[in-house]
């Protein structure tokens, strides 16, 4: 990898769905290559105001703005960001709360041009407790399928893993980060 090469990845999904599982392991796979990196990790577990169905405009705009805050931070200090979210994410936990937010609108538009990957990760059987996430596969559908309608909305490209492939997400998504971590090839005559 040059020295110039810049990127950021994101994870995007509803909650419960191997997002983290996935940050941390392409960061051990592009670590054991001697890229230099950072995670910016979920925000919205260290959020002091009420998530889940709970959530209102308050928390989800000091979830959203914390995203933002550490994303640049990561940025800042180092060449290669993997996100275990994106701001869309973060944005469409406040659409369903709160509806649509125009302030927060061109921010959010303008954000997501800042990440070079977007990885989409679907459903994949029961929601596990984990003590702070929801648990209700409703509200997990609903997330689900208004993030793909913002993605739709929005014609955000993605690369989107296949449940029924669940054993080569990592390979497929390693494989893309290094189609932009590797410098172009000149033709040979």
């Amino acid at each position: 990898m040059g020295d110039s090469t810049r990127l950021k990845i994101a994870f995007i999904g509803t909650h419960g769905v191997g997002k983290t599982t996935l940050c941390y392991g392409l960061a051990a796979r592009l670590k054991a290559r001697d890229v230099v990196l950072d995670i910016v990790h979920e925000v919205a577990r260290r959020c002091p105001l009420p998530i889940n169905q709970q959530t209102g405009l308050a928390a989800q705009s000091w979830i959203l703005h914390t995203q933002l805050a550490e994303e640049l931070v990561a940025a800042a200090r180092y060449p290669v960001v993997l996100c275990d979210r994106s701001v869309l994410d973060n944005y469409v936990y406040l659409l369903l709360a709160a509806g649509r937010q125009p302030a927060l609108e061109t921010l959010v538009e303008s954000w997501m041009a800042t990440y070079d990957l977007l990885v989409t990760v679907p459903i994949m059987g029961e929601l596990n407790p984990d003590g702070l996430r929801a648990t209700d596969p409703e509200f997990q559908r609903a997330v689900a399928d208004r993030l793909h309608r913002e993605l739709e909305r929005r014609e955000l490209p993605t690369l989107r893993l296949d449940a029924g492939t669940r054993e080569t997400w990592l390979d497929d998504v390693e494989r893309e980060a290094m189609v932009r971590l590797s410098p172009p090839q000149l033709a040979l005559l």
